[in-house]
């Protein structure tokens, strides 16, 4: 495969590390003399690209070159930007207007718009395209894998939730961020002697959650793989409140966490998608009811993954970004970036595809007690799932 330009973009939620990997992959990328051109906004930036008009569309493209990302690693989030867009199913109220007249095919009242993508990458003369993101992007950019595109994934994601990788970009700096956070709220929990419920990011996957109330050595944790009995969760926070001397406890939360007489249907954010955030407000309210102790519930949504990127998120961000050089100069592409048993490897781009990475409850997890159980972790993985 003989490469002259590559193309980047970054999708879904931003985490630290992205800037890092993306500056590793121009710099990279220039060494071997290749153009390097960042999409922008992640898919929707190929999307809202017109072929018949590249000259206004050339807002939808950041040309990337050592100039403009020499300082980028020391900040957090993305400087492609980045969005949720999933191209094989945009509605068709949301098309660009340059689309809404042609032969895109419709199901079910989305559109499918991969021959579009496909083509303005054949008019960019984009050789390969190296895509950084959670499950949804890295789900899509495999598709194009199939389509005949050649793709390099890059699992990003501070759930640490990809299939097919021990680590993601973003997940350590969560984790650091959330340890810190909930540390400093024990002292107005403490002063006033109530218990705290923390809200953490975690859609489908607890692990985030329970590293974060391992680390932190809270009382109780909800995690998204276990329905919550909020009579035995009360029941287990006023006691731990009872043995504290300071009269306070600590409870995290999963966003994607569920009660387990939960029986209305859930608001939808998007076809298929489950509307999350607020699990912490519910949870607070049902302590304070069943417990008649006072709450605070704290979301540390955003929080989670704003500011620079930790030590170790700049290290695996850096490697992937050098990794994915690495393949391309070797000819090598559908590939994902990945951690496997501690070292650094690669896997078939359509392996993030073939499964689900959840919290291993079993062997870590306490379901009577709620709480972590990590006791035995000989020969287990490093980031523990």
């Amino acid at each position: 495969m003989t490469i002259k330009r590559i193309g980047v973009l970054t999708g879904g939620g931003d985490v630290p590390g992205l800037n890092a990997c993306i500056k590793a992959v121009t710099l990279g990328a220039v060494e071997q003399g290749w153009d390097v051109v960042g999409f922008r906004r992640g898919f929707a930036g190929p999307l809202n690209y017109n072929t018949d008009d590249p000259h206004s569309s050339e807002v939808h493209l950041m040309r990337l070159n050592p100039g403009n990302v020499r300082t980028i690693n020391r900040m957090g989030g993305t400087i492609l930007h980045t969005s949720r867009t999933s191209p094989d199913r945009i509605a068709a109220s949301d098309l660009p207007a340059f689309l809404k007249s042609g032969p895109l095919q419709v199901s079910n009242a989305a559109v499918d718009c991969t021959p579009h993508l496909l083509k303005v990458f054949a008019s960019l003369q984009i050789d390969a395209l190296v895509a950084i993101g959670g499950d949804g992007t890295l789900n899509y950019a495999a598709r194009l894998q199939r389509e005949g595109m050649p793709m390099i994934l890059v699992p990003k994601t501070m759930d640490n939730d990809v299939f097919g990788t021990d680590y993601c970009i973003g997940f350590s700096t969560a984790v650091s961020r959330s340890v810190e956070f909930v540390s400093a709220l024990r002292t107005t929990a403490g002063s006033h002697e109530r218990i705290a419920v923390v809200e953490l990011f975690g859609r489908n996957s607890g692990e985030t959650a329970l590293i974060t109330g391992h680390l932190a050595d809270v009382d109780r944790v909800l995690i998204a793989e276990v329905p919550i009995d909020m009579g035995k969760v009360s029941d287990l926070v006023l006691h731990d409140r009872r043995q504290n001397p300071t009269n306070y406890a600590m409870v995290i939360v999963s966003e994607g966490a569920r009660l387990a007489t939960a029986q209305e249907p859930e608001p939808q954010e998007a076809p298929g998608a489950r509307k999350l955030g607020g699990i912490g407000e519910i949870v607070g309210d049902e302590i304070a009811r069943r417990t008649g102790i006072g709450t605070i519930v704290q979301n540390l949504g955003y929080l989670m993954r704003s500011g620079a990127p930790d030590a170790l998120d700049l290290m695996v961000a850096s490697s992937y970004g050098a990794m994915v050089i690495q393949q391309l100069t070797e000819g090598k592409q559908g590939l994902m970036m990945a951690v496997t048993g501690g070292k650094y490897s690669n896997v078939p781009s359509d392996t993030c595809t073939l499964g689900k990475r959840r919290v291993d409850v079993a062997s870590f997890y306490d379901v009577d007690a709620y709480r972590p159980r990590i006791s035995h972790v000989l020969g287990k993985p490093m980031f523990l799932y």
